[in-house]
């Protein structure tokens, strides 16, 4: 990728700009900042955790994409004097609950139930355990985006000793934190209730039992096998030993020294109750915020189980990863909508903002979502320049109508007019523009060809289509799309039906131009209720194939067929 335009301020303008920022990336930096000034430390390390039940899925890239924003944000702020580290950390040693209805060789999987996912043999065959093939998955999705991170495993950190001292030291806390974990539960669950799980000697499996005693000294746990009722005595030290997932978590934070660590809104109650079980131990809770989570094309919230919503791979089909980044950038605390109709609207956001960044002061820069998406060095936008207009990019919404219109899956198809509007462009010089016409034009023949749906132009439409065709033919040859723009108002601004006298500037001599107008446009000349600005289409397009498009649609061609 291309660096910014040349006018990048300084090292201390950039610092003032980010200390003034409203940014969310810099508030939850600022956090990380006051807690250094406190401490004293020389390290932050940032944290992300992955369930490798199953393939990383949308959510994982939210939450490292979210926290990589926080760890630039926050090096940016300190100048780079305090060294950082982001760990993505996989709870490999958790047992398998389920077998997963996405993986082949199900009997192989359904036979291990219960053991740490690094000791279920893999059903893929490509590696050693189950556990060991989603790591793999989730490292090779985290270097695909290209995340600077460092790869941690569970059952590495716990049969290495890496767990070891804090283990003990939660041994010898275990009233503690016993204290804090049986008030969540219902009585029954807290007669059972250990954060202790010993690993089976002889099956392997992540036993959930009562305690039947501890020795802190010896760093050991004694529980029966409910089956034989043999007494077992197990250290809880070298991975002979894990704990529950919250005891885990807040293990995790104390003896690795974590500093910040996001999460979804569904863990609030869980974050707190980690919180208050490292204060317990005697350490310090993490930083972080809660995000909200999605929810699907009928406001329901996402699901893995229900599969309702989209995956990394259903996004990446239609659209840039960067475009991706954008939307987890956008109000990470509201619910929002995760679904297919919202990819165009997504991508033409974050192609506005690339096109505004070369313009925008440094403070105005930081509040830009690209300069987080691309850690402040964002590529110069691709644009092209047609007769006497202003170079500019063209939108996914441009290219989607040039799909419809020409009624193509062929890419080959759209860069004919996009040669003609521009000689001098090619995939070559402008290789994201290739890449979005390959974008476009999927999503065209998956959502956009499907529901294309025309109407039929009334008597006072016909008169203005015929109006506009009659306009467009005086034009002369490689008009700009301002002077068709200037067209299509004057068409507009005579007929009543599409006057807007609450338009800025409009006087009662000359109106402005209701929107109507030009949804009527798209509905009877491309079958949907909406596109982008219809002026910069026809210069695209070009003026003779518009005033084609027009006789067709006024034929009835469209609504016949």
């Amino acid at each position: 990728m291309s660096s910014a335009p040349a006018g990048a301020a300084s090292a201390a303008s950039l610092l003032e700009a980010a200390v003034q920022s409203n940014a969310w990336p810099f508030e939850e930096a600022r956090k990380l900042v006051a807690r250094v000034a406190r401490t004293g430390q020389k390290e932050v390390l940032f944290e992300t955790g992955y369930g490798p039940s199953g393939l990383p899925h949308i959510g994982t890239f939210g939450e490292v994409a979210r926290t990589t924003m926080v760890r630039h944000a926050f090096e940016v702020l300190t100048e780079g004097k305090i060294k950082t580290k982001l760990l993505a950390f996989s709870d490999d040693m958790d047992g398998l609950r389920k077998v997963p209805d996405n993986i082949p060789n199900k009997a192989l999987v359904g036979a291990h139930l219960g053991k740490p996912l690094t000791q279920v043999p893999d059903p893929f065959g490509t590696h050693d355990s189950f556990g060991a093939h989603n790591n793999a998955r989730l490292r090779s999705f985290l270097d695909a985006f290209g995340f600077d991170y460092e790869f941690a495993s569970s059952t590495a950190y716990y049969k290495t000793g890496r767990f070891d001292a804090a283990l003990l030291h939660m041994l010898r806390h275990y009233d503690a934190v016993m204290k804090i974990m049986l008030p969540t539960f219902r009585e029954e669950r807290a007669a059972t209730y250990s954060p202790f799980l010993p690993i089976h000697p002889e099956t392997g499996i992540v036993m959930q039992v009562p305690l039947e005693s501890l020795d802190p000294a010896a760093g050991t746990i004694s529980w029966r096998d409910p089956e034989t009722q043999d007494l077992h005595i197990t250290p809880v030290t070298g991975g002979h030993c894990k704990l529950q997932w919250k005891p885990d978590w807040a293990m995790r934070w104390y003896a690795l020294k974590v500093d910040y660590e996001m999460a979804g809104k569904d863990l609030i109650d869980s974050v707190k109750l980690s919180g208050n079980i490292v204060r317990a131990l005697g350490g310090v809770a993490p930083e972080g915020f809660n995000y909200e989570l999605f929810l699907d094309d009928k406001g329901q919230k996402i699901s893995k189980s229900k599969g309702n919503g989209l995956t990394i791979e259903d996004w990446l089909t239609y659209a840039s990863p960067e475009s991706l980044s954008l939307f987890m950038f956008q109000k990470p605390t509201a619910a929002k909508r995760l679904y297919f109709d919202v990819i165009p609207r997504t991508v033409d956001d974050y192609l506005t903002f690339l096109d505004a960044y070369p313009r925008q002061d440094e403070r105005n820069r930081l509040g830009n979502p690209v300069w987080h998406i691309h850690s402040g060095k964002p590529p110069a936008p691709e644009t092209l320049t047609h007769g006497g207009d202003k170079p500019q990019a063209i939108s996914f919404g441009m290219l989607l109508n040039l799909a419809a219109v020409a009624n193509s899956e062929d890419p080959g198809v759209l860069w004919g007019f996009l040669r003609r509007y521009a000689p001098s462009v090619s995939p070559q010089s402008h290789p994201r523009l290739d890449k979005l016409v390959g974008y476009a034009v999927r999503y065209f023949r998956d959502f956009v060809l499907p529901a294309k749906t025309y109407r039929a132009a009334d008597d006072a439409e016909r008169d203005a289509l015929e109006k506009l065709s009659a306009i467009l033919a005086g034009l002369p040859e490689g008009a700009s799309a301002e002077d068709i723009q200037t067209a299509l108002y004057d068409v507009a601004r005579p007929i009543p039906r599409y006057q807007d006298f609450k338009a800025k500037g409009a006087t009662a001599e000359r109106p402005g131009v209701s929107n109507e107008f030009f949804n009527m446009l798209y509905q009877v000349l491309l079958g949907e209720n909406r596109g982008p600005r219809f002026g910069s289409f026809v210069a695209l397009y070009g003026v003779k194939e518009t005033q084609a498009l027009i006789a067709d649609a006024l034929s009835g061609k469209f609504v016949a067929a």
